[in-house]
């Protein structure tokens, strides 16, 4: 087995690359062009024409597919009446071996998954007597690798299940394809520069961006407990990255400035991908049906860019040259796809509070086996501020459950379940 650097040296490593991050990204904005563009031209040109009145031929089907679809959003609320008949007929014991799957399944896959993706982006491979080792770069390649799986996995759940046909134009997926592909990218590219543990705790205070993104694509409205455990996170997330100031010192304030920067992108990006989904869902759609369409236009943004930029021959090389690369990159796409499915299940099936907790459990345990493998120090302060962020995700869980249990009980006896 190779002798790892630890996260100082790989920290101390990144200025080499903080020039040229911000040239990668500007690639892969020209690479996703070449698809977006000629789709918003087509689309406008087909809107323009009214071709939804006046089509006809061999294409018109898919035409109206794409760009015309079922222009108005219905209402979710038949599907979640039968999920919630369906839970009602099921026993507690069969609802309970069901959670105890889903809390099995997501731990499994994102625990596995964080610790991959933290060895994949920051050590090397090839490392031994008479080799220097090589490090992988190209996060865009491991985010194809995801995508390609994944629509591959929804593609053949439609097929099996045969889902109904829904509204939505298909190019409206697009839109958070593009945000969701960005974020993973971001989410790779910041293992570069920050460790693995303040990458957690950053993604776990991107509730007040959420919250804010959420009131200017979905219009949403939140109450004041909201905003004060959102606020109770980012003290938290405060607490943790001040106690890791004496490595801070250690960096340069280039590498330091360029996680910052990509992290906030991050968040930024990931923000309007929920938020445009919920848009989506107004339309009848199942979330295997949203996994197939996001995971199609996320592998033609990719794998153009990868072509243009020549970087899918090189990955590949570079696969074939460390076949332990090749083996995590696998590991990384079946556990990026199973924690998918895993995700749509839990959430269909007990709800986001349920989802919501599985997962605040799960970012835990991952900087704590963050720690134990690859050797960060987490002060007492630090400590302070991960318990600061992990309560006040658990009150906004509970007063969740509360306020809908409270609102459950107001209703009339005929609409209760």
């Amino acid at each position: 087995m190779d002798v790892l650097p630890n996260s100082m040296a790989v920290q101390e490593a990144a200025p080499l690359w903080s020039d040229f991050w911000l040239v990668r990204l500007i690639f892969n904005f020209v690479g996703y062009s070449s698809i977006v563009l000629p789709g918003y031209f087509l689309i406008q040109y087909f809107k323009r024409r009214k071709h939804l009145d006046k089509g006809h031929g061999i294409c018109f089907p898919l035409v109206r597919v794409c760009v015309f679809g079922n222009e108005k959003a219905e209402s979710t609320e038949d599907h979640i009446e039968i999920g919630r008949a369906e839970m009602a007929e099921s026993s507690a014991s069969q609802q309970a071996l069901r959670l105890v799957i889903c809390i099995i399944g997501l731990q499994a896959s994102y625990l596995t998954w964080g610790v991959l993706q933290e060895r994949v982006m920051t050590r090397t491979y090839g490392k031994g007597d008479s080799t220097v080792g090589e490090r992988f770069n190209d996060s865009q390649f491991l985010v194809f690798m995801n995508r390609v799986l994944a629509f591959a996995t929804a593609g053949m759940c439609c097929l099996v299940t045969q889902q109904p046909r829904h509204g939505v134009p298909m190019y409206k997926y697009s839109f958070c394809s593009l945000s969701n592909i960005l974020s993973s990218w971001c989410q790779y590219e910041a293992l570069k520069f920050v460790s693995f543990p303040t990458q957690v705790l950053a993604k776990a205070s991107k509730v007040i961006p959420v919250m804010l993104m959420g009131k200017v694509v979905s219009k949403k409205t939140y109450e004041h407990w909201e905003y004060c455990t959102a606020g109770l996170i980012s003290v938290g997330v405060s607490m943790f990255l001040l106690s890791r100031g004496d490595e801070i010192k250690h960096s340069s304030t280039v590498t330091t400035f360029s996680g910052l920067i990509i992290m906030a992108s991050y968040i930024l990006f990931d923000s309007f991908t929920s938020n445009w989904q919920d848009v989506l869902f107004k339309y009848k759609m199942s979330s295997i049906q949203m996994m197939f369409g996001v995971n199609l236009f996320s592998c033609l943004f990719t794998v153009s860019s990868l072509l243009e930029q020549g970087a899918l021959v090189d990955s590949l090389a570079f696969m074939g040259r460390h076949i332990d690369f090749a083996l995590h990159a696998v590991l990384l796409s079946i556990c990026s796809t199973f924690g998918q499915l895993f995700i749509f299940y839990t959430i269909n099936h007990f709800g986001a509070a349920i989802f919501t907790l599985i997962m605040t459990t799960r970012q835990a345990l991952a900087i704590l086996l963050s720690c134990l493998l690859y050797g960060h120090h987490v002060h007492l302060t630090g400590v302070l501020g991960i318990m600061t962020v992990f309560a006040a995700l658990f009150m906004r869980v509970y007063a969740r459950s509360r306020i809908k249990k409270k609102t459950e009980r107001s209703l009339p006896p005929a609409q209760k379940i």
